[in-house]
């Protein structure tokens, strides 16, 4: 019998206590494998909080998650459900690229969306699939709010671009050419630049690995956990 266990709070204390986001924190355990996952949902907080009516995730609380993941003895895998609209472009940049750095294995699911910087998000693990029916925005980089309308601050906004567009070919197998003509498209949404691509659309870019649901994503988590272990 398959027996698993459910603790969020106790698991992998044994090598220093595992830190949980507000919106993540439960480590399961089955078969002798545990993996701790974390789920990215609503909007990601940067330097300044989300209005309080919204649903965020908070980078200040998932970096010391991930690096007690990375360094406890206990946990085998990471898998990352997200579900996010986007938010802070340098607090998910950062959240990218310490899943992409782990040594352990990581796996990632779009369920709803994983709009904007979700979008580096989800290719930050070794292996990433999206459901069927989730969507995903690509689109320029902008900015809220009072903008100096100097040359430095548009040549700032490109470079920014051009690391989102670096980290997602880095992590995938999506071209840079694909990504900067979704992401400048002018035909494709009605009130913004950008495209909407669907699950299958997202796999064909190459941006995300396969098409598949919660028990494709476990599964082939422990299969890389195993591999892992035999080495």
């Amino acid at each position: 019998m398959n027996e698993s266990k459910f603790n969020s709070e106790e698991a992998g204390k044994a090598d220093g206590e595992l830190y949980d986001c507000e919106s993540s924190g439960i480590t399961t355990e089955s078969r002798g494998i545990r993996i701790h996952s974390m789920v990215i949902a609503g909007q990601i907080e940067g330097h300044f909080a989300a209005a309080p009516q919204c649903k965020s995730t908070k980078y200040e609380e998932c970096i010391p998650t991930l690096v007690a993941v990375e360094e406890n003895d206990e946990i085998d895998g990471l898998l990352l459900l997200l579900n996010t609209v986007g938010g802070d472009i340098e607090a998910g940049l950062a959240i990218a690229e310490l899943i992409s750095g782990m040594t352990k294995p990581t796996v990632s699911i779009v369920l709803g969306g994983g709009h904007s910087i979700g979008v580096p998000l989800a290719v930050s693990a070794k292996r990433s699939f999206i459901v069927p029916s989730a969507t995903m925005t690509l689109h320029p980089v902008r900015l809220n709010g009072l903008v100096i309308g100097v040359p430095q601050t548009f040549e700032n906004l490109l470079k920014m671009q051009e690391r989102i567009i670096d980290f997602i070919v880095r992590n995938s197998r999506a071209s840079g050419e694909d990504i900067k003509r979704l992401m400048t498209a002018t035909d494709s949404m009605t009130t913004d630049i950008g495209t909407v691509i669907g699950g299958r659309e997202a796999v064909g870019y190459g941006i995300i690995d396969s098409v598949g649901g919660l028990g494709d994503a476990v599964t082939e988590l422990k299969r890389m956990i195993s591999d892992a272990k035999k080495q």
